[in-house]
C-alpha cells in the first residue's frame, strides 16, 4: 500500500480552429478525512493546437499537486493517453525522436508532463469524449469557455 494520496485528474483540451484560440482545463479529486475535496481550474492560450491544450490540461493539473501522489488520470485525449502509456518511454530512449526519426511533436510539453510523471505514479486512462461521463463533461465545459476566453476582442 502506498504512503502517497490517492487523486483523481480529469483534464481536456479545446482549441477554435486547429491552429486557433484553445483553452486547458483540469479537475482534482481526492479524498480526505473531511470528506471528498475538488479544485478545478482552467487557461487559455492566444494561438495554439487542440494536442498542445490537451497536453496543457494533465500538465497543469498536475502541476497543482503540492507533493508527490498516486495519481488516476482521466482523458478524452488518444494522444495524451497513448503518449502516457506507450510512447513516453520510447521517445526518451530515442532523444525525442519517433520511430521514424522524425522530431516528436510538442516535445517540450512531452518533457514538461514526463518531469511530472517522474513525481507522481501516474496511472491514465482513455475516456470517451461527448459520452455523458460527468468529470469529462464538466473540463470539456471549462476548456471550451477558456477557448474562446482567447478570441481577439471586436
Amino acid at each position: 500500500m502506498s504512503l502517497r494520496p490517492h487523486v483523481e485528474l480529469y483534464c481536456d483540451g479545446a482549441c477554435l480552429g486547429n491552429p486557433g484560440p484553445g483553452g486547458w482545463a483540469y479537475l482534482l479529486r481526492f479524498r480526505a478525512a473531511s470528506g471528498v475535496k475538488e479544485k478545478e481550474d482552467a487557461g487559455f492560450e492566444a494561438h495554439t493546437t487542440n494536442n498542445r491544450m490537451e497536453l496543457m490540461g494533465a500538465i497543469r493539473g498536475l502541476e497543482a499537486l503540492s507533493k508527490p501522489c498516486e495519481v488516476e488520470l482521466f482523458c478524452d485525449s488518444q494522444y495524451v493517453v497513448k503518449g502516457l502509456q506507450s510512447w513516453l518511454e520510447g521517445w526518451k530512449r530515442k532523444a525525442w525522436k519517433k520511430a521514424n526519426g522524425g522530431e516528436v511533436l510538442n516535445a517540450e510539453l512531452w518533457q514538461r508532463l514526463d518531469a511530472h510523471v517522474q513525481r507522481h505514479r501516474v496511472t491514465a486512462h482513455w475516456v470517451r469524449g461527448h459520452a455523458g461521463h460527468a468529470e469529462n463533461e464538466r473540463v470539456d465545459e471549462l476548456a471550451r469557455e477558456a477557448a474562446y476566453r482567447g478570441l481577439p476582442k471586436l
